[in-house]
Formats: C-alpha cells, structure tokens, sequence
C-alpha cells in the first residue's frame, strides 16, 4: 500500500493535523509525519517533494497557516496529490484558505476547509483506494456505516415527534 506524507509547517499545527492521524490509523494507511517550512526549511521541503513517489507516498497533505504556502511549494515540486488543509489562525483561517486554493493552472492543491484534516486523511484514502481494493472496501463499509447512524438518529426522532 502507499503510504502518504504529512507535511505541517509548524509543530503548532500538530492539534489539528491529529484528526488525520487518527483516520489513517483506523485505515491501516502507513504514513509519515514531518514539520518543514516553505519558508525556514525550503531546501528540506523541495527534497521531500522531489523524493515521495519513490519513497513510496501516494498523497501528500500539508498543513500551514497564514501564508499557507507549504501546499503549493510541495505540488511545485511533485506530481503526487498534494492536499492542502489551511490552518485557523490570523483572519480566522481565510488567509491561509486563500492561499492554499489559490494555486496556477497546472500545479494544482486539492483543499479541505479551514483545519478540516480529518477530510484530508478522507480525501488522500481515497485516492490510495483507486488502486487497492481492499482499501476501497473499506471506505465503503465506513459510508455505510455512518448512513446507518444517520438512519438510526432519524428513526428515533422521528418517533419522538412524529405522529
């Protein structure tokens, strides 16, 4: 299986980006986590972007505040998917949001909402999923199930209130 790549700019971002961890766990999906700066660790980041696909990621997610250029100096540097997950900080998160969708044509970021990592790790399964069908399984079984929940929760209101 391939395993994928989270990139935070920060190791502020660690109590957001833990909702991702816990989704690739509950997947059996390998990952790695490192913390490299667009802007301190330039150097670090390119040669991790350079490097994924024959170390073996399949997505790559990255999270950054403010200035949130990590997305898109990975996607520069790699034709893996990159995901992006803006970070709530200044401006409540809309400058980072902004700057993580707003990529040229041909170097896309695939974003998630503001500190939305749990979609990421989502997003990222998914893509691994187009070629392991075991995984795909998986996600399916898990829509399932949260239908299901849904289903139960209407059922019992339902009956509550509903003549």
């Amino acid at each position: 299986m391939k395993k994928v790549g989270i990139i935070m700019g920060s190791d502020s971002d660690q109590p957001v980006v833990e909702k991702a961890f816990k989704v690739l766990s509950d997947f059996e999906i390998p990952f790695e986590v490192h913390v490299y700066s667009a802007h301190r660790t330039p150097e670090q980041a390119r040669e991790f972007a350079v490097n994924a696909r024959a170390n073996g990621f399949g997505a790559l997610i990255c999270a950054a505040g403010m200035a949130a250029h990590l997305a898109g100096a990975i996607a520069a540097n790699t034709t893996i998917p990159v995901i992006g997950i803006p970070i709530k900080s200044s401006l409540e998160g809309m400058d980072a949001l902004l700057a993580t969708v707003q990529m040229p044509s041909g170097i896309p970021v695939a974003t998630v909402a503001i500190n939305g990592a749990a979609n990421a790790a989502f997003l990222a399964a998914e893509m691994i999923a187009l070629s392991d069908d075991e995984l795909a399984e998986k996600l399916d079984a898990r829509r399932k199930a949260d239908a299901e929940a849904v289903l139960a929760k209407d059922a019992k209101i339902a009956e509550q209130y509903n003549a």
